[in-house]
């Protein structure tokens, strides 16, 4: 009896999506039933649905361990299947959420592009789907829900996140490396890569994409691996991640204090551990917006930040490869906070370079454009030991530092901060102005300096001879007290020679 009834139950099939051989013989099979039928809508629509069913099967070996994450195919060799799904114009609208999700498992599946050979057809039916993802989330003709967002973020994970390769130049100091001199480094997976993150960009832009529910699986892990991507040696990817970590940022509201802690820890491992990071002019420029839309006054928090992660930026030795935004986010802070002139510059004298002429350029060149922002009272805190560096850097044996030091004195905003301070500043700056007129090795540092003297000694010339009058007898006490040194070793050097010691 009970045999008689298990004989009448419906036999179950034996297709195991992991088994390339009953997965070959299952398509095969309904691939003969689509083909007898007639080439009308409803037999589109059984392909489709069939080939909804078979993909995410494969998706779903995929992703527990079909492919590995740096884009290589399987340990077995073998890929998944990638079939040709129909269009979303050819399916009516009801129908086309569930397109979409089929269109993103089979996204989801990572080739190998190694090897340029390899899975050529499949790479091609997966770009152009990718392409048509981008055309349909563009039109906004779909209200995208949770499902989708979840799919969304598996196929971007499946396809963005990976270790990324080490650095071609890992023994080379990045100081003394000339980029320009080099091929820039390629991620050969990049034509699909680009159009995974153009997708990924218009779906985060996209008003139909609801923070409220995104924001489960677009979390800080996902935001995490998005900044450690910033390191990849590919300039095209970095630029898109930029783009897309400012959106992110601006969308997601409930990331962005980890958002900026995250790039705040980036710093500290460059800065205090490793000083070797491809994305931090990227990040810096990222910082920049967000510093440019912080609310005045400025949280203890953002100040902090500043003390601790973007002042210590000027002590690395490959400082040029981002000094350009990290000088835009200094001049940021002081202008939403005045106050912060004084930490800034003493920050920037404390990590002032000694035997690096061309990173003391960029210095000074940084240090006039904060000075064009600062208020006469922030600077009045901060000349002397300024003005001493600027000393130093007038008498300095390159010339384009000293040329660059002397420039100063050509900016009105300077001129007009230092002559109403010229009873302090004058008796510092002097010393080094005369010394460049006799004793410096460049002509043009000569021409230069005139002018700088003429400028004092137009502005006040009693102080100014009265300076002159100090150096002629400084020097002439210093010289003086050579004299007694020479005098001194020499009287030791006979004495010496007596006692037999020479």
């Amino acid at each position: 009896m009970i045999k008689h009834i298990l004989n009448r139950l419906p036999r179950r099939n034996s297709f195991d999506g992991n088994d390339p051989s009953s997965r070959s013989s299952v398509l095969s099979s309904e691939n003969c039933k689509s083909d007898a039928g007639d080439s009308s809508a409803s037999s589109s629509r059984e392909l489709f649905e069939t080939n909804h069913q078979r993909l995410v099967s494969s998706s779903r070996s995929s992703a527990t361990g079909g492919n590995s994450k740096d884009g290589t195919a399987a340990p077995n060799g073998i890929s998944p299947p990638v079939l040709e799904l129909p269009l979303f114009r050819d399916v009516p609208l009801s129908e086309r959420p569930a397109l979409l999700i089929s269109k993103l498992n089979l996204c989801s599946i990572v080739f190998d592009f190694r090897d340029p050979t390899k899975d050529l057809r499949e790479k091609e039916i997966k770009k152009q789907t990718l392409l048509e993802l981008v055309d349909f989330i563009s039109a906004g003709s779909i209200q995208i829900n949770e499902r989708i967002i979840e799919e969304t973020a598996k196929m971007v994970e499946a396809n963005l996140f990976r270790a990324l390769p080490p650095p071609m130049h890992g023994n080379i100091h990045l100081e003394s490396f000339d980029f320009d001199d080099e091929d820039p480094a390629m991620e050969p997976a990049w034509p699909h890569l680009q159009v995974v993150y153009e997708f990924f960009l218009r779906f985060v832009a996209s008003s139909g994409t609801d923070p409220r529910v995104a924001k489960t699986y677009i979390n800080q892990s996902f935001v995490l691996k998005i900044i450690d991507l910033f390191d990849s040696e590919d300039t095209r990817e970095r630029e898109y991640l930029k783009t897309l970590l400012h959106r992110i940022y601006g969308k997601f509201m409930v990331h962005r204090a980890f958002i900026r802690k995250s790039i705040n820890n980036v710093f500290y491992h460059f800065v205090f551990e490793f000083e070797r990071h491809n994305g931090i002019a990227e990040l810096l420029e990222i910082l920049g917006s967000i510093i440019n839309g912080f609310a005045v006054p400025l949280k203890e928090e953002h100040k902090v930040f500043l003390r601790r992660a973007l002042i210590p930026l000027h002590k690395a030795r490959c400082l040029a490869m981002y000094h350009r935004q990290l000088c835009y986010c200094m001049t940021q802070f002081i202008e939403k906070d005045f106050t912060l002139t004084e930490p800034i510059i003493k920050g920037l004298l404390k990590f002032w370079p000694l035997t690096n002429s061309q990173k003391e350029v960029l210095f000074l060149q940084e240090l006039e454009e904060i000075l064009e922002i600062t208020q006469p009272d922030e600077f009045r805190r901060c000349m002397v030991p300024l003005l001493r560096q600027l000393g130093r850097c007038l008498n300095s044996p390159h010339f384009q530092v000293a040329e660059r030091a002397l420039y100063f004195w050509s900016n009105d905003h300077f001129v007009a901060l230092v002559i109403p301070n010229r009873a302090v500043i004058l008796p510092i700056i002097f010393p080094a102005l005369e010394r460049n007129t006799s004793d410096h090795w460049n002509q043009t540092i000569h021409g230069i300096t005139m002018n700088a003297r003429k400028l004092f000694l137009e502005a006040d010339p009693e102080l100014f001879q009265e300076c002159k009058r100090r150096f002629k007898e400084e020097e002439f006490n210093a010289a003086r007290l050579k004299e007694k040194q020479n005098l001194i070793w020499q009287q030791l050097e006979v004495v010496a020679t007596k006692r037999g010691v020479i």
